[in-house]
């Protein structure tokens, strides 16, 4: 059976059995993939250490014809980012932005530019206390790969907060950006995103950290485009 190379990010992973893990990956070439890592729990496995959320690795895998779930050969393990293990507000973040490229995304579907912009996120975690902004700034550009990127006056905010909007919403995303950008416009961009993430992707994912001030409250959203707001979970 010919092996399929690829190099990703593990986004979780979870029991398959007592000694084997199924695996959720981002990769730079087949998008989202599903693999088992068969006996990677057991003491001498050779996967043993190398397979952790947010680790980024080049693997192979023998693709399922039956399912999409497929087997994980062989591992070469890159970077580990150990400043998310470190500090709490960093790992919530990468956990965010790692449930929001699931809910957006299909399987086995090439989605560079979002594993480019993962990687960016990861890097700058790696690096520093992330500013509050980066948030929204991770959720600008995402939106943006996606094509449903803000336009440019579809919305009711200040100058100031529209333009915090183009600003935080180039790439490659840049922590120094965002940790200028005032309080007052971050809470207005905080509650417009809420809604609009809502409208746009049918809801928000559990643990969208807060940033600004008060998030924008459940059932509360401001009409995005003419459509009264909905609920996140």
């Amino acid at each position: 059976m010919k092996l399929e190379r690829a190099e990703g990010v593990v986004l979780r992973h979870h029991p398959l059995t007592e000694s084997s893990l199924i695996v959720h990956w981002l990769t730079r070439e087949h998008g989202r993939l599903r693999t088992v890592a068969r006996g990677a729990l057991r003491p001498k496995s050779a996967f043993r250490g190398k397979l952790d959320v947010f680790f980024r690795a080049e693997f192979t895998f023998a693709r399922s014809a039956r399912s999409e779930l497929h087997t994980l050969r062989e591992l070469a393990l890159h970077e580990t980012h150990p400043a998310l293990r470190r500090d709490f507000d960093r790992l919530r973040l990468a956990a965010y932005a790692a449930r929001l490229i699931e809910q957006n995304t299909e399987g086995d579907t090439p989605v560079p530019e979002i594993y480019g912009l993962f990687g960016e996120l990861l890097g700058e975690l790696a690096v520093g206390d992330p500013p509050p902004a980066l948030v929204a700034a991770f959720e600008l550009c995402l939106l943006t790969e996606l094509g449903l990127g803000p336009g440019p006056r579809s919305h009711r905010l200040r100058p100031e907060s529209q333009s915090w909007i183009e600003r935080l919403g180039r790439r490659p995303l840049d922590a120094r950006t965002a940790r200028t950008c005032p309080r007052a416009a971050l809470s207005e961009l905080n509650h417009f995103l809420h809604g609009f993430l809502i409208h746009h992707l049918g809801r928000v994912p559990k643990g969208r950290p807060a940033f600004g001030t008060a998030a924008a409250p459940a059932g509360d959203e401001k009409n995005i485009e003419g459509t009264p707001g909905m609920t996140a979970e």
